[in-house]
């Protein structure tokens, strides 16, 4: 069957977004991927945002803050980008190595996570006030690791360290994960198995990054081990859900170990 003249037609849509990834579609023109505050992750096309005197100049700028005007055909996958106009630019995250890397891994989340055209307010807040907080000057380890464990939670897998789910203990004394595993156990039920041990300070952390915001987080940052720990915990998850790494996740380590 046929679409109807009306669900072909093309609709214009404006939103608060947080431009995700930019790159060259053809001359004089770039794609730009942008996970928008109500109405999903979108990726589009930019006419004219190489040239010289682009109404974009100095606009698309990766993890940028901004406001997307667009049109959109339901026949369509890629929208095209009217205007952008700036809001609040990364600022900190570009200016060192390090920045730019953590900026990557950042947005790389929100373009595995965050399917296209499916709204979802909740990451798109978490990623906003990542951002807001590094730009801040929040620590970068507590601010990525705060960061990770909220996407994979709002993500269905690796719930707070409350209790034990096999036998309901709780998880004060420290948690193990398991290989593979997708949420921690006690000691007891954890037998001999492979994976990750978590000394109690790491569960704390957990648990208070699950209740608090990052702001008040950053108050009192842990140590760099629990940092470490919560790190290689995020990671296994991670890769047991998606069943691959991330890309920038591995660029970034590669990078920064040559740097040192």
């Amino acid at each position: 069957m046929l679409a109807s003249p009306d669900s072909m037609a093309m609709r214009s849509v404006d939103d608060e977004a947080l431009l995700l990834e930019v790159s060259d579609l053809q001359e004089g023109d770039r794609v730009i991927s942008f996970l928008t505050r109500h109405h999903g992750r979108k990726r589009g096309a930019a006419r004219g945002a190489r040239r010289r005197y682009s109404r974009f100049a100095g606009q698309l700028q990766p993890l940028a803050k901004v406001h997307v005007n667009w049109f959109e055909r339901e026949d369509r996958d890629l929208v095209r980008v009217r205007d952008v106009e700036m809001l609040r630019p990364p600022h900190r995250l570009g200016g060192d190595l390090e920045g730019i890397l953590l900026g990557c891994y950042l947005a790389e989340h929100a373009l595995v996570f965050a399917p296209e055209n499916e709204g979802n307010e909740v990451l798109y807040r978490l990623l906003d006030t990542t951002v807001e907080a590094l730009i801040g000057g929040v620590d970068r380890g507590l601010a990525a690791r705060y960061f990770e464990q909220w996407v994979l939670r709002l993500a269905g897998v690796f719930p707070p360290p409350r209790h034990c789910p096999l036998c309901g203990d709780d998880l004060v004394d420290g948690a193990f994960l398991p290989r593979g595993g997708d949420a921690l156990l006690c000691r007891r039920c954890a037998g001999g198995r492979a994976g990750i041990s978590l000394d109690p300070e790491t569960v704390a952390f957990l648990m208070r990054a699950h209740r608090e915001p990052l702001g008040a987080l950053a108050a009192t940052v842990p140590a760099a081990a629990v940092l470490a720990r919560v790190e290689q915990v995020c990671g296994e998850v991670r890769r047991g859900f998606l069943q691959h790494e991330l890309k920038s996740y591995e660029v970034m380590q590669r990078t920064l170990a040559a740097a040192r």
